[in-house]
């Protein structure tokens, strides 16, 4: 092991970054805890809670494709588009240099967040279940549920990286558009990535 392998010193730049992402997952986290038993207390029909379930393993699944897509885009193409003054080819030469924030951000803030709610919720359905069915053996149900969040959740990710790998330019750029069109609702929502751009230029 060599001096270079001990120093971490690249990692400085990124502290406020890890810092921030980290009390915002905090709060974001239990804001969305709260807002989903709150949710799951109000809806009575136990398909559409089972539906509330299903997007949210959804939503893990889409932002992790989003997060390895990031990682693995190459830059150059979005440089000749943004030449030509392509709509969002700005905004993907942002999220590629920015991948380590973006993957962080998708993968795990959003992916676990994701993954904990998914797990809130059927801990919900669980339970109501067992007081609609008394006769149900709750233990059985529970771990029937758990095993069935745990594989849709595994698996839906593994078709996600495999698309992210094969088409990651594609994803970047079609979550550009998007970024770029908010900004024309919203002008200056993301006047930082423009920024960045020029910076690094």
């Amino acid at each position: 092991m060599t001096e270079r392998d001990l120093d971490f010193s690249f990692l400085r730049p990124r502290v406020r970054w890890i810092f921030l992402v980290s009390i915002g997952t905090f709060i974001l986290a239990v804001l969305i805890s709260i807002a989903s038993e709150i949710l799951l207390e109000n809806i009575q029909s136990l398909v559409f809670s089972f539906i509330i379930l299903l997007l949210v393993i959804g939503i893990g699944i889409v932002f992790d494709t989003i997060g390895i897509a990031a990682a693995v885009a190459d830059e150059s193409p979005f440089h000749a588009k943004a030449a030509k003054k392509v709509f969002g080819a700005k905004n993907a030469i942002y999220l590629i240099r920015n991948a380590d924030q973006v993957a962080n951000l998708c993968n795990d803030v959003i992916g676990d967040i994701s993954g904990i709610v998914s797990g809130v919720i059927g801990a919900a359905l669980v339970f109501r279940f067992v007081v609609e069915q008394p006769g149900l053996d709750r233990a059985l149900f529970s771990i029937v549920m758990t095993g069935f969040i745990a594989s849709l959740t595994v698996g839906g990710k593994s078709v996600g990286k495999i698309v992210a790998l094969e088409r990651a330019n594609s994803i970047i750029f079609m979550l550009s558009l998007v970024l770029a069109r908010i900004e024309q609702v919203v002008p200056g929502a993301f006047s930082f990535t423009n920024k960045s751009n020029k910076k690094r230029r």
